[in-house]
């Protein structure tokens, strides 16, 4: 027997591992810059660990982030994927236009 679905919100501090594909309306070079400011020193104080075009690895606190961007008509898709970062991830994501 299946248990009642959980919303999101409810899960998302016990997830592991956290892999979301957002589109945002931003350039890459902004959303890469959103992405530095609250991942890296200035934010969360990840160590950006790697740094080339459309994609940017942030290291710290026994987990990872990695984001990926690709240009998507006239926005971006990210994708973003965590390990000990969900909750930071969706707080990062759910604040983008």
């Amino acid at each position: 027997m299946k248990g009642p679905p959980c919303a999101f919100n409810e899960i998302v501090e016990k997830i592991q591992v956290l892999s979301l594909e957002v589109r945002t309306p931003l350039e890459p070079a902004a959303l890469g810059e959103r992405l530095k400011d609250f991942f890296g020193k200035g934010g969360l104080g990840l160590a950006e660990t790697e740094e080339c075009p459309g994609r940017w690895i942030f290291r710290g606190g026994a987990g990872h982030v990695t984001a990926t961007l690709r240009p998507e008509g006239d926005g971006t898709r990210l994708r973003i994927v965590t390990s000990g970062w969900a909750v930071p991830v969706k707080r990062f994501v759910t604040g983008l236009p």
